[in-house]
């Protein structure tokens, strides 16, 4: 039993790094597509960026919940499979989008497409010991890591062929990944823990209302959700600042990115075992949400390119937080309401994407203006050092009185 647990942890790994290669494929070379496609200059590239982050994470927040249902009635296999094959067809869309209007088109299918994860977090948490969730957890975040090793290097590298050729790498690597699902993927839910589906708890407000009678995991889930805002002022705003503050083209961007995708490998994927465990949780949340305040205000302040590289490597360790959370969150839920409870963590991630990026590109539309009181490109690094501070706050308050 322990070995057919293995293979399949593998299994979905591995389908989750194709996933995860083909989405940073395309975050190098975002903000020039969008300049060539409106005509303005990066200030106006990072207020679409916003934007079109916004309108992908909105379409996942809604169907996050739907997909985590549906899983928990149907099994994780069908619903992951039907999300890939959608992904791939919907890059190839991308790759010929003729205007910024068919750029938000694209992106919110993608975001419909996107919400399977949340049905390959409940397969983890099918297939995983409760003693075993932080480091298997962890082996996601590392597999995110090595796809934002291999997608940004290989999209700033593909760039070159032009600002298209990476969406129909991505194209490609999608639909391989919907191929090896077909054929290797295992289903994970047990018959005996599938329940019939419901509107009332599919949809984001249902779901949300229905966690509620888990009252121990309510301050954690606040705290994610604060950090996932957070860590939009790298995810959604990295390329328009290194572009802005330090004149990066496509392929340094890709570099760095790579960078921070291998450290959070290395953390997630080696240390996390070795630094994590059952008795050790608590202080690994503590001990990153910190860690997470400090880089922030790190990054903002950053003189040149060799900091930022450097401040990397903490921040990758920072990481050692995130799936110590979802070990205590996972362990409070019914095996048969795991789909639904992963549903809503990706649904506040969507949700997180939905206001971060919006909100951190204003910030820092705001301070790199002409207009501006000050000049101050790292701004969005320190509202996100304030929101990590308050989920750290928030967490402190959680475990005490829970755990």
């Amino acid at each position: 039993m322990a070995s057919k647990k293995d293979t399949a942890m593998v299994f979905i790994l591995v389908t989750l790094l194709i996933d995860f290669t083909g989405f940073g494929i395309i975050i190098p070379v975002l903000p020039k597509l969008i300049q060539n496609l409106t005509g303005g200059n990066i200030s106006v590239a990072a207020d679409y960026g916003g934007y079109l982050m916004a309108a992908y994470a909105l379409a996942q927040f809604i169907f996050s919940p739907i997909l985590g249902g549906l899983s928990d009635k149907f099994g994780r296999r069908p619903i992951l499979l039907i999300s890939l094959f959608g992904l791939g067809i919907d890059y190839i869309f991308l790759s010929f989008a003729p205007s910024i209007f068919w750029l938000f088109a694209g992106r919110i299918l993608a975001g419909v497409a996107g919400a399977s994860v949340s049905t390959a977090l409940a397969y983890i948490a099918d297939i995983s010991e409760p003693a075993q969730k932080s480091r298997n957890f962890g082996l996601v975040g590392a597999v995110f890591g090595i796809g934002f090793i291999l997608g940004p290097v290989v999209g700033g590298l593909f760039s070159t062929l032009g600002l298209r050729a990476p969406f129909m790498v991505a194209a490609g690597l999608a639909l391989v990944n919907w191929l090896y699902g077909y054929f290797l993927l295992p289903e994970s839910l047990a018959e005996v823990n599938k329940r019939d589906f419901s509107w009332k708890r599919a949809n984001p407000a249902g779901a949300f209302v229905n966690i509620a009678k888990y009252p121990a995991i309510i301050g954690l889930l606040i705290t994610m959700f604060l950090l996932y805002i957070a860590n939009h002022s790298v995810n959604s705003n990295w390329s328009y600042y290194v572009i802005e503050k330090l004149k990066w083209d496509s392929t340094m961007i890709g570099y760095s990115l790579g960078l921070a995708g291998l450290v959070l490998a290395l953390v997630q994927g080696v240390l996390i075992r070795f630094i994590v465990s059952e008795n050790h949780q608590k202080l690994a949340i503590y001990s990153g949400l910190l860690l997470y305040s400090i880089v922030f205000i790190c990054f903002a302040f950053a003189a040149n390119g060799a900091w930022i590289m450097l401040f990397i490597l903490p921040y990758g360790l920072a990481g050692i937080g995130g799936p110590a959370m979802q070990s205590l969150i996972s362990n409070q839920v019914a095996p048969n309401s795991q789909g639904e409870l992963q549903g809503i963590i990706t649904g506040l991630q969507s949700l997180a994407a939905i206001i971060g990026p919006w909100v951190i590109s204003h910030i820092f539309v705001y301070f790199i203006r002409s207009s501006a009181p000050v000049y101050f490109p790292g701004a969005p690094f320190i509202f996100s050092a304030v929101l990590t501070l308050t989920g750290l706050v928030i967490a402190l308050k959680t475990i005490r009185k829970y755990y």
